[in-house]
Protein backbone atom coordinates (compact mmCIF):
# COMPACT_ATOMS: atom_id res chain seq x y z
CA UNK A 1 0.00 0.00 0.00
CA UNK A 2 2.82 2.40 0.87
CA UNK A 3 4.50 1.79 -2.50
CA UNK A 4 1.22 2.50 -4.33
CA UNK A 5 0.67 5.74 -2.39
CA UNK A 6 4.26 6.78 -3.01
CA UNK A 7 3.94 6.13 -6.77
CA UNK A 8 0.64 8.08 -6.97
CA UNK A 9 2.22 10.95 -5.05
CA UNK A 10 5.21 11.10 -7.38
CA UNK A 11 3.00 11.01 -10.49
CA UNK A 12 0.72 13.80 -9.27
CA UNK A 13 3.67 15.88 -8.07
CA UNK A 14 5.21 15.58 -11.54
CA UNK A 15 1.98 16.65 -13.24
CA UNK A 16 1.63 19.66 -10.96
CA UNK A 17 5.26 20.62 -11.57
CA UNK A 18 4.73 20.51 -15.34
CA UNK A 19 1.62 22.64 -15.03
CA UNK A 20 3.47 25.22 -12.97
CA UNK A 21 6.45 25.31 -15.35
CA UNK A 22 4.12 25.56 -18.33
CA UNK A 23 2.31 28.45 -16.80
CA UNK A 24 -1.00 26.63 -16.50
CA UNK A 25 -1.17 27.08 -12.74
CA UNK A 26 -0.74 30.79 -12.06
CA UNK A 27 -1.84 33.10 -9.30
CA UNK A 28 -5.51 32.12 -8.89
CA UNK A 29 -8.30 34.41 -9.85
CA UNK A 30 -11.64 34.30 -8.06
CA UNK A 31 -12.85 31.68 -10.55
CA UNK A 32 -9.95 29.24 -10.35
CA UNK A 33 -8.91 29.66 -6.71
CA UNK A 34 -10.59 26.38 -5.78
CA UNK A 35 -8.39 24.48 -8.26
CA UNK A 36 -5.19 25.93 -6.79
CA UNK A 37 -6.38 25.32 -3.24
CA UNK A 38 -7.29 21.75 -4.13
CA UNK A 39 -3.82 21.13 -5.54
CA UNK A 40 -2.23 22.61 -2.43
CA UNK A 41 -4.39 20.44 -0.18
CA UNK A 42 -3.49 17.34 -2.17
CA UNK A 43 0.22 18.17 -1.99
CA UNK A 44 -0.07 18.67 1.78
CA UNK A 45 -1.93 15.37 2.06
CA UNK A 46 0.75 13.61 0.07
CA UNK A 47 3.54 14.91 2.27
CA UNK A 48 1.63 14.06 5.43
CA UNK A 49 0.85 10.52 4.31
CA UNK A 50 4.40 10.01 3.08
CA UNK A 51 5.69 11.03 6.50
CA UNK A 52 3.34 8.61 8.23
CA UNK A 53 4.09 5.82 5.77
CA UNK A 54 7.85 6.19 5.97
CA UNK A 55 8.98 8.43 3.10
CA UNK A 56 9.85 11.25 5.51
CA UNK A 57 11.21 9.44 8.55
CA UNK A 58 9.71 5.99 9.06
CA UNK A 59 13.09 4.72 10.26
CA UNK A 60 13.23 7.50 12.83
CA UNK A 61 9.88 6.44 14.27
CA UNK A 62 10.81 2.79 14.64
CA UNK A 63 11.31 1.66 18.25
CA UNK A 64 14.23 -0.48 19.34
CA UNK A 65 13.76 -4.22 19.26
CA UNK A 66 13.45 -6.16 22.48
CA UNK A 67 16.99 -7.42 21.98
CA UNK A 68 18.32 -3.88 21.56
CA UNK A 69 16.37 -2.62 24.59
CA UNK A 70 17.37 -5.48 26.86
CA UNK A 71 21.04 -4.44 26.95
CA UNK A 72 20.20 -2.01 29.77
CA UNK A 73 18.51 -4.63 31.95
CA UNK A 74 21.56 -5.47 34.02
CA UNK A 75 21.05 -7.21 37.37
CA UNK A 76 21.44 -3.83 39.10
CA UNK A 77 18.72 -2.25 36.95
CA UNK A 78 16.36 -5.21 37.36
CA UNK A 79 16.76 -5.01 41.12
CA UNK A 80 15.61 -1.39 41.08
CA UNK A 81 12.61 -2.09 38.83
CA UNK A 82 11.31 -5.15 40.69
CA UNK A 83 10.31 -8.63 39.55
CA UNK A 84 7.55 -7.79 37.07
CA UNK A 85 9.25 -6.41 33.93
CA UNK A 86 7.34 -7.19 30.72
CA UNK A 87 8.18 -6.02 27.18
CA UNK A 88 5.30 -4.00 25.66
CA UNK A 89 6.27 -4.73 22.05
CA UNK A 90 6.78 -1.05 21.22
CA UNK A 91 10.07 -0.05 22.84
CA UNK A 92 9.29 0.03 26.56
CA UNK A 93 8.64 -2.28 29.52
CA UNK A 94 5.54 -2.61 31.69
CA UNK A 95 6.40 -2.58 35.40
CA UNK A 96 4.33 -4.11 38.20
CA UNK A 97 1.44 -5.05 35.88
CA UNK A 98 1.19 -1.38 34.83
CA UNK A 99 0.00 -0.30 38.29
CA UNK A 100 1.58 2.83 39.74
CA UNK A 101 2.68 2.89 43.36
CA UNK A 102 1.77 6.49 44.13
CA UNK A 103 -0.31 8.31 46.71
CA UNK A 104 -3.00 10.57 45.23
CA UNK A 105 -4.70 11.44 48.52
CA UNK A 106 -3.16 14.90 48.42
CA UNK A 107 -4.83 18.15 49.38
CA UNK A 108 -1.88 20.49 48.82
CA UNK A 109 -1.34 22.90 45.95
CA UNK A 110 0.44 21.55 42.84
CA UNK A 111 4.18 21.04 43.23
CA UNK A 112 7.25 19.71 41.45
CA UNK A 113 10.50 18.68 43.11
CA UNK A 114 13.76 17.09 41.99
CA UNK A 115 16.30 14.95 43.80
CA UNK A 116 19.88 14.00 43.04
CA UNK A 117 21.12 10.57 44.03
CA UNK A 118 24.06 9.99 46.37
CA UNK A 119 26.47 10.34 43.43
CA UNK A 120 25.09 13.71 42.37
CA UNK A 121 23.25 12.33 39.33
CA UNK A 122 19.79 13.53 38.20
CA UNK A 123 17.63 10.89 39.84
CA UNK A 124 13.99 11.67 40.57
CA UNK A 125 11.28 14.13 39.64
CA UNK A 126 8.09 14.02 41.68
CA UNK A 127 5.02 16.17 40.99
CA UNK A 128 1.37 16.78 41.85
CA UNK A 129 -0.19 18.27 38.75
CA UNK A 130 -3.35 19.91 37.49
CA UNK A 131 -4.29 22.11 34.56
CA UNK A 132 -2.62 25.17 36.11
CA UNK A 133 0.78 23.47 35.96
CA UNK A 134 0.57 23.03 32.16
CA UNK A 135 2.81 25.21 30.01
CA UNK A 136 1.49 25.95 26.52
CA UNK A 137 4.02 28.60 25.49
CA UNK A 138 7.26 27.56 23.83
CA UNK A 139 10.55 27.66 25.70
CA UNK A 140 11.83 30.82 24.04
CA UNK A 141 8.73 32.72 25.17
CA UNK A 142 9.32 31.78 28.82
CA UNK A 143 13.08 32.27 28.96
CA UNK A 144 13.80 28.54 28.92
CA UNK A 145 15.23 28.33 25.41
CA UNK A 146 18.39 26.78 23.99
CA UNK A 147 21.40 26.23 26.21
CA UNK A 148 25.03 25.16 25.82
CA UNK A 149 25.02 23.33 29.15
CA UNK A 150 25.53 19.58 28.86
CA UNK A 151 24.68 16.85 31.38
CA UNK A 152 27.23 14.15 32.23
CA UNK A 153 27.94 11.76 29.37
CA UNK A 154 26.56 14.05 26.69
CA UNK A 155 29.05 12.99 24.00
CA UNK A 156 26.87 13.93 21.06
CA UNK A 157 27.06 12.14 17.72
CA UNK A 158 25.61 13.73 14.56
CA UNK A 159 24.93 12.64 10.97
CA UNK A 160 23.77 9.18 12.00
CA UNK A 161 21.95 6.95 9.53
CA UNK A 162 19.24 4.34 9.90
CA UNK A 163 17.03 6.36 12.22
CA UNK A 164 17.50 9.55 14.21
CA UNK A 165 20.36 11.64 12.82
CA UNK A 166 21.69 12.45 16.30
CA UNK A 167 22.26 10.39 19.41
CA UNK A 168 21.29 12.50 22.40
CA UNK A 169 18.84 15.05 23.74
CA UNK A 170 18.93 16.88 27.04
CA UNK A 171 16.43 14.52 28.61
CA UNK A 172 14.14 15.85 31.29
CA UNK A 173 12.66 13.98 34.20
CA UNK A 174 9.70 16.34 34.63
CA UNK A 175 8.65 17.62 31.21
CA UNK A 176 8.41 21.32 30.47
CA UNK A 177 4.82 21.09 29.19
CA UNK A 178 3.70 19.39 32.41
CA UNK A 179 5.42 21.51 35.06
CA UNK A 180 6.36 24.74 33.26
CA UNK A 181 3.41 26.52 34.86
CA UNK A 182 4.67 25.96 38.41
CA UNK A 183 6.22 29.12 39.76
CA UNK A 184 9.74 28.67 41.11
CA UNK A 185 10.43 25.38 39.33
CA UNK A 186 13.46 25.42 37.03
CA UNK A 187 12.02 23.98 33.80
CA UNK A 188 15.07 24.92 31.72
CA UNK A 189 17.29 22.46 29.88
CA UNK A 190 20.20 23.36 32.13
CA UNK A 191 18.76 22.23 35.46
CA UNK A 192 21.22 19.52 36.61
CA UNK A 193 18.58 18.02 38.93
CA UNK A 194 16.05 17.59 36.12
CA UNK A 195 18.17 16.90 33.02
CA UNK A 196 20.21 13.82 32.10
CA UNK A 197 21.67 12.44 28.87
CA UNK A 198 18.88 10.68 26.99
CA UNK A 199 18.69 9.25 23.48
CA UNK A 200 16.64 11.06 20.88
CA UNK A 201 14.30 8.06 20.57
CA UNK A 202 13.74 7.64 24.32
CA UNK A 203 12.99 11.34 24.67
CA UNK A 204 10.97 12.10 21.53
CA UNK A 205 9.07 8.99 20.42
CA UNK A 206 5.37 9.52 20.99
CA UNK A 207 3.21 7.04 19.10
CA UNK A 208 1.36 3.99 20.39
CA UNK A 209 3.75 1.83 18.34
CA UNK A 210 6.90 3.66 19.47
CA UNK A 211 6.48 4.41 23.15
CA UNK A 212 9.21 6.78 24.24
CA UNK A 213 8.86 9.14 27.19
CA UNK A 214 6.93 11.70 25.12
CA UNK A 215 4.19 9.13 24.49
CA UNK A 216 3.56 8.66 28.22
CA UNK A 217 3.81 12.38 28.89
CA UNK A 218 1.11 12.82 26.25
CA UNK A 219 -1.27 10.71 28.33
CA UNK A 220 -0.65 12.98 31.30
CA UNK A 221 -0.95 16.17 29.22
CA UNK A 222 -4.35 15.04 27.96
CA UNK A 223 -5.52 14.23 31.49
CA UNK A 224 -4.47 17.65 32.76
CA UNK A 225 -6.21 19.36 29.85
CA UNK A 226 -9.36 17.51 30.91
CA UNK A 227 -9.11 18.99 34.39
CA UNK A 228 -7.78 15.92 36.18
CA UNK A 229 -5.29 15.92 39.07
CA UNK A 230 -2.32 13.65 38.48
CA UNK A 231 0.52 12.37 40.65
CA UNK A 232 3.55 11.91 38.42
CA UNK A 233 7.00 10.50 39.13
CA UNK A 234 10.02 9.88 36.92
CA UNK A 235 13.08 8.09 38.27
CA UNK A 236 16.23 7.75 36.21
CA UNK A 237 17.67 4.27 36.74
CA UNK A 238 21.46 3.83 36.61
CA UNK A 239 23.53 0.68 36.46
CA UNK A 240 26.35 0.95 38.99
CA UNK A 241 28.49 4.07 38.56
CA UNK A 242 27.41 4.84 34.99
CA UNK A 243 26.86 8.51 34.17
CA UNK A 244 24.25 7.84 31.47
CA UNK A 245 20.95 6.42 32.77
CA UNK A 246 19.85 2.96 31.70
CA UNK A 247 16.37 4.38 31.31
CA UNK A 248 13.48 6.27 32.89
CA UNK A 249 11.01 4.63 35.26
CA UNK A 250 7.76 6.56 34.74
CA UNK A 251 4.64 6.33 36.89
CA UNK A 252 1.40 8.32 36.76
CA UNK A 253 -1.87 8.05 38.63
CA UNK A 254 -4.82 10.44 38.54
CA UNK A 255 -6.93 11.14 41.58
CA UNK A 256 -10.04 9.77 39.85
CA UNK A 257 -8.21 6.58 38.84
CA UNK A 258 -8.73 7.02 35.09
CA UNK A 259 -4.97 7.32 34.50
CA UNK A 260 -2.69 4.68 35.95
CA UNK A 261 0.53 3.41 34.39
CA UNK A 262 3.93 2.17 35.45
CA UNK A 263 6.58 1.77 32.73
CA UNK A 264 10.29 1.78 32.03
CA UNK A 265 11.57 3.53 28.91
CA UNK A 266 15.04 2.14 28.12
CA UNK A 267 17.65 4.72 27.20
CA UNK A 268 18.51 3.10 23.87
CA UNK A 269 18.23 3.84 20.16
CA UNK A 270 18.18 1.30 17.38
CA UNK A 271 20.99 2.85 15.30
CA UNK A 272 23.57 3.38 18.06
CA UNK A 273 25.49 1.56 20.79
CA UNK A 274 26.20 3.44 24.03
CA UNK A 275 28.96 3.16 26.61
CA UNK A 276 26.87 4.06 29.68
CA UNK A 277 29.98 4.53 31.80
CA UNK A 278 31.05 7.64 29.86
CA UNK A 279 28.44 8.34 27.16
CA UNK A 280 30.55 7.42 24.13
CA UNK A 281 28.46 6.52 21.07
CA UNK A 282 29.11 4.08 18.25
CA UNK A 283 27.04 3.95 15.05
CA UNK A 284 25.33 0.57 14.83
Amino acid sequence: MYRIKKKIWHIVFGIVALLVVGGVVQKPTEGDASLSQGIQRFMAWGKSNSAQSGHYGHQQQEPPTEQQASVVLTPAVRQQLGKSIVWNGHGAYIINHNQADLNTNISSAPYAVNQLDNQGRAWRGDAWLNKTTRQYRNRAATGNGATDWKPAGFLQAHNLTGGYNHAYDRGHLLGYALVGGIRGFDASESNPKNIATQTAWANEARSSTSTGQNYYEGIVRKALDQGKQVRYRVTDIYSGNSVVPAGAHIQAQSKDGSVNFNVFVPNVQKNIEINYANGAVKQR
